[in-house]
């Protein structure tokens, strides 16, 4: 029995005098209200206090209707927008049905003025569409779909969720179904305390969190709204939630055969939109350089703790160019990647960049691992130049430059060293080749999208892994800490070329004298743990 049918249950259960007054209570309290909620998570969500609402799960469950209703009920100044422009012509109709005329809408700008109210609409189709919204103030900031735009489009658009009306509320609900590809995966991240099973800390639907930006840069969890004492200011912090819905939620859907449309979705769009998984594992894209599932694999390898015996063999390192991209370094021990380490740019004297990201670089660095920098762009020329100068054993990796190599499974070249990088770990990370896989990955959300996010296409019988300039685009944000690892993978000692190096010398003692014996890589791994 659904909420709905439990509150009719009660309202029959009244004397007829009784409905009356119910009646009449229920008509008074929503005569100036345009739209009113379904009973259940709609009007759980339509009274939230949150400062930022993520609504949703399957389709169906009323989450374009919550905004319309927001904006014609609650907000003086609203912007309700889709990824895409032809998405975005869609939102006007359901004003339309529930007004019953279009009175007020200028449908070349997207503006409806209905009784005092301004209500924006819009599409945000390429990533620097957000600069169109820039300085634009909103009390309430709605993205239907949540999961199509990027992190940046969804955070430089909220900056500007205020008003000059001390009396009225502000707040920014975001409305969707689980992501589908990698480009949405920022999503569970972001509202990872409700949508992530591994979270040391899970919240209930519902349940407030707060969050701001801590002395790092980086969004923190903190205790309440505050005040906060951050980097010596006063800081309140913003109140964050999310409330499930479902297609059974909505009466006007639910006994309808669209239970049966979402049932015949191809798989992928049915875990997300029928099911509600919020799970990486979900099918991947046409054309993804590595399966999400391999990933996954290799992060339910990875335990805490670096493996004995085995040295640090390589540093991925990242380099920030300034603005709000971090430095990031991926230390690897053979197959065992440690927890990646990011730097914020802010940390930098642009002046002195070279020397200090080599500082950082080195107080991290252990056994005399090889540095592996990037240098595309130009970010890590001084850092590298500082690093070579002082004898330290570094690469230039340059993502661009032609490579020789050819695929091992199908001996097909590369077009150059970023499709070869990301060829060879991907092929270090398929569970089906002999002896199975032993990369082992931090749990990190971030990473299996920056992993994930590549395509790659053999054309005239080369492979080409798609520029990382594309894929931060379709991201909305830096790849950083796959391209680390990435790096750190591709050059470097490993167990197939290093492992009787790593062998301790009591184990080399033991060895000698006795006749050749065939080490398998298996014994080798044993051996070394």
């Amino acid at each position: 029995m659904t909420l709905l049918d439990e509150m009719l249950e009660r309202v029959n259960s009244l004397g007829k005098d009784e409905q009356k007054t119910f009646a009449k209570e229920v008509n008074d309290a929503t005569a100036s209200m345009k739209w009113i909620p379904n009973p259940g998570p709609q009007t759980e969500a339509y009274h939230c206090k949150a400062d930022e609402l993520f609504y949703g799960v399957s389709a169906g469950g009323g989450k374009t209707d919550l905004i319309t209703g927001l904006a014609l009920n609650s907000h003086k100044n609203s912007l309700l927008l889709r990824r895409t422009n032809k998405e975005a012509e869609k939102l006007p109709s359901r004003f339309e049905e529930i007004l019953g005329h279009d009175n007020g809408l200028n449908r070349s700008t997207g503006t409806w003025k209905v009784e005092g109210r301004v209500i924006d609409m819009g599409g945000c189709q390429l990533e620097s569409d957000k600069q169109k919204r820039k300085g634009i103030a909103h009390d309430l900031k709605a993205f239907d779909e949540v999961s199509d735009f990027s992190e940046s489009q969804f955070t430089f658009i909220s900056a500007w969720n205020r008003s000059a009306d001390p009396e009225q509320r502000c707040r920014v609900v975001a409305t969707g179904n689980p992501p589908t590809n990698a480009e949405g995966y920022w999503v569970i991240k972001r509202w990872a305390a409700w949508l992530d099973d591994t979270h040391p800390n899970p919240a209930k639907d519902g349940e407030l969190r707060w969050y701001t930006l801590g002395e790092d840069g980086k969004e923190i969890e903190v205790d309440g709204p505050g005040p906060h004492m951050i980097n010596n200011e006063s800081v309140v912090a913003r109140s964050r939630t999310f409330i499930r819905a479902w297609l059974s939620d909505n009466p006007f859907l639910s006994e309808t055969n669209y239970d049966a449309v979402l049932a015949a979705l191809p798989e992928r769009e049915r875990l997300a939109y029928r099911d509600g998984r919020f799970d990486l594992s979900i099918k991947d894209e046409i054309g993804q350089s590595i399966p999400t599932s391999w990933i996954r694999l290799a992060q339910e390898r990875w335990k805490k703790g670096k493996p004995k015996g085995i040295p640090m063999c390589t540093i991925g390192v990242d380099m920030t160019g300034g603005g709000n991209d971090p430095m990031v370094m991926a230390p690897r021990y053979d197959a065992w990647f440690d927890s990646i380490t990011e730097i914020q740019a802010k940390e930098f004297d642009v002046s002195k960049m070279g020397t200090q990201a080599a500082g950082h670089i080195l107080g991290l660095r252990r056994d005399k691992a090889l540095v592996v920098i990037d240098l595309g762009g130009g970010y890590g020329n001084s850092c590298y130049e500082h690093l070579t100068a002082n004898d330290i054993n570094v690469y230039g990796y340059k993502g661009s430059k032609a490579y020789g190599g050819r695929s091992k499974d199908s001996n097909i070249p590369f077009q150059n060293t970023r499709s070869a990088a990301v060829w060879r770990f991907r092929e270090a990370l398929d569970p089906s080749q002999p002896g199975g896989s032993d990369i082992s990955l931090p749990d990190d959300p971030e990473l299996v999208a920056d992993l994930t996010g590549p395509t790659y296409r053999i054309e005239n019988h080369v492979i080409k892994v798609e520029s990382k300039e594309k894929v931060c685009e379709r991201l909305g944000r830096s790849t950083d800490k796959g391209d680390a690892v990435l790096m750190s993978w591709f050059q470097g000692a490993r167990d197939s070329d290093s492992a009787l190096e790593w062998v301790d010398s009591k184990a080399r003692h033991t060895l000698r004298g006795q006749a050749p014996k065939v080490i398998t890589r298996r014994d080798m791994r044993r051996s070394l743990h």
